[in-house]
């Protein structure tokens, strides 16, 4: 690691990274069949389970590993640069402990100790992933505002949840799924429900079907009359309030998000490398592509995209698990880590030519994959527009 780190990595933490560049190297060989199926990848995190790689942000005393966002970030970058898809599952189940570790440690109180203590203890026995269900039909993202239509309904002890979510990312291999809903009270109220995937009630309905991410199976789920437990329930707040994000939290998600398309974009750089090694067109004589100076310019124009990257993302990482966040940067480093990751790959597609578009080659798949870092919410242009509002003041 070439950025420096104010607390040095523990030795399991890098055991922990090794154990993902491995895996993402294994992971990157089944990539192009679950790109084709569209099949969520079990296999993948019933390994990432035995590499001890899905408790490592959970607290050290709760039996993980304790990695800060330095640590996890490097872990998803890894596991993107072979198939960003079980990157991103990672990626939220890794977000969603994040919140709980620091609910936990700080006492914020936002989790419910004895909630909190349960979801913990199943990611040391099994996968347990959970992840968050907020967008829907009417409403889109949560990020621009409005409230959802999921409605929860006091019934006794419990809470009744009947609602619609889209894109629920790894959806047919979670244990939980945090679902965003507001009660029916005369006062409503926003907050978090933990429902189990498996309950009554929870039903999938398969829509995913995009270019690329084909294999996070981030499909819609329709819940109907769904029990959730009053100690079940995350940050019930007055709805008028809107969403209240903790900016800790959406800046682990941010860099989250731009290390997952970084790597697909890694990926899609190395592939080009070992292009224009190999190849050697009668034209140069022997010679391969590399030797040509045209080649080596953008060759070069990427690595500088992609070193930007990397220390945007490391630099802010370790400065946010050192405890001086720069959270007002998070999302400019993931607009810009975004802009890069995409120019990156269009670079490598313009250079590889035919190639680059060859259905037997992965630099297309890398391509329909880093499109899709565009969708991620908040988009790079309310991005921008929030922070011109910010500088005019207005």
């Amino acid at each position: 690691m070439n950025a420096p780190h104010r607390h040095p990595l523990h030795a399991d933490h890098h055991a922990l990274i090794a154990a993902a560049t491995e895996l993402g190297q294994a992971f990157a060989e089944q990539a192009a069949d679950h790109d084709r199926t569209g099949d969520p990848p079990a296999a993948q995190f019933d390994a990432l389970l035995a590499a001890g790689l899905l408790r490592a942000n959970i607290a050290a005393a709760d039996g993980g590993f304790g990695a800060g966002l330095a640590v996890s970030r490097a872990i998803v970058g890894e596991i993107a640069r072979g198939d960003p898809s079980v990157a991103l599952i990672l990626a939220m189940h890794y977000s969603q402990h994040a919140m709980i570790v620091r609910s936990e440690r700080d006492g914020l109180g936002e989790w419910p100790h004895d909630l909190a203590r349960r979801l913990t203890r199943a990611s040391l026995t099994g996968r347990a992933l959970i992840n968050a269900a907020q967008v829907e039909p009417a409403l889109g993202s949560p990020s621009h505002g409005g409230l959802p239509d999921t409605i929860a309904q006091r019934d006794g002890d419990r809470w009744r949840l009947t609602g619609h979510k889209l894109y629920v990312t790894g959806v047919p291999l979670l244990s939980w799924i945090n679902v965003l809903a507001r009660t029916d009270e005369p006062e409503p109220r926003l907050g978090h429900f933990l429902v189990p995937r498996d309950a009554p009630g929870v039903r999938i309905v398969e829509t995913w079907d995009p270019i690329g991410m084909r294999a996070t199976a981030s499909h819609d789920v329709v819940l109907e009359d769904v029990a959730v437990p009053h100690g079940d329930v995350v940050a019930l707040k007055p709805a008028r309030l809107g969403l209240q994000r903790d900016p800790h939290a959406t800046a682990w998600y941010f860099s989250l998000i731009g290390s997952i398309y970084d790597g697909a974009a890694r990926a899609a750089r190395d592939w080009l490398v070992s292009f224009v090694n190999e190849r050697r067109p009668s034209v140069l004589g022997g010679a391969s592509l590399a030797t040509v100076p045209t080649v080596q310019e953008t060759v070069g124009r990427i690595d500088v995209l992609l070193t930007t990257n990397d220390w945007l993302l490391r630099s802010h990482a370790d400065a946010l698990d050192a405890g001086d966040p720069p959270v007002s940067l998070a999302a400019a480093i993931k607009h810009t880590v975004i802009d890069n990751s995409v120019a990156a790959v269009e670079a490598a597609i313009e250079l590889a030519g035919n190639h680059g578009l060859a259905r037997r080659h992965p630099l297309e798949r890398h391509h329909r994959n880093v499109l899709c870092s565009r969708i991620h919410a908040p988009p790079n242009q309310l991005i921008r527009v929030n922070a011109g509002r910010a500088a005019l003041g207005v």
